[in-house]
């Protein structure tokens, strides 16, 4: 009954089996919640657009008002159809992009490499300073006892 399907009443009772008043009950219902708690179907949202396409801003905006939507919505609805439905070589990135991206790829591999070293040293270092921690005195031979007993 609610835009963009827009169905008469009187058709909506016949396939549900629910009577025309209780149906404008529900709608009127509907009409009153705020628009953030509709939700709009992959399918409602291309009507949407495809409804709105030929109409003139004033138009447009009116329409928008009436079903609880901004202008800006319909146009990243709009931008959104047409990126998913672009060929795959126009959403290929430019080769100044690629190049761009390779770039900063080489970038961060050589910082990954200078801070794995880095990571590496210092392993080794807390290694190093585990094993002289002790005085060279107090080194225990086996079983506990140290060498002069």
């Amino acid at each position: 009954m609610l835009p963009p399907e827009s169905a008469p009443p009187e058709v909506v009772s016949r396939e549900i089996g629910v009577g025309v008043s209780t149906l404008e009950k529900w709608r009127s219902q509907s009409l009153g919640k705020p628009s953030q708690d509709k939700v709009w179907t992959a399918a409602a949202r291309l009507q949407a657009v495809i409804a709105t396409a030929a109409m003139d801003e004033v138009t447009r905006n009116a329409w928008c008002r009436e079903n609880g939507l901004y202008a800006h919505q319909l146009q990243q609805w709009k931008d959104s159809a047409t990126q998913s439905l672009a060929a795959p070589e126009e959403t290929r990135a430019s080769p100044s992009q690629t190049k761009a991206d390779r770039r900063r790829i080489k970038e961060l591999e050589r910082e990954l490499r200078r801070k794995e070293s880095a990571l590496a040293e210092a392993a080794a270092l807390l290694i190093l300073a585990k094993k002289t921690e002790g005085a060279p005195g107090d080194r225990q031979g086996v079983g506990g006892a140290s060498p002069l007993q």
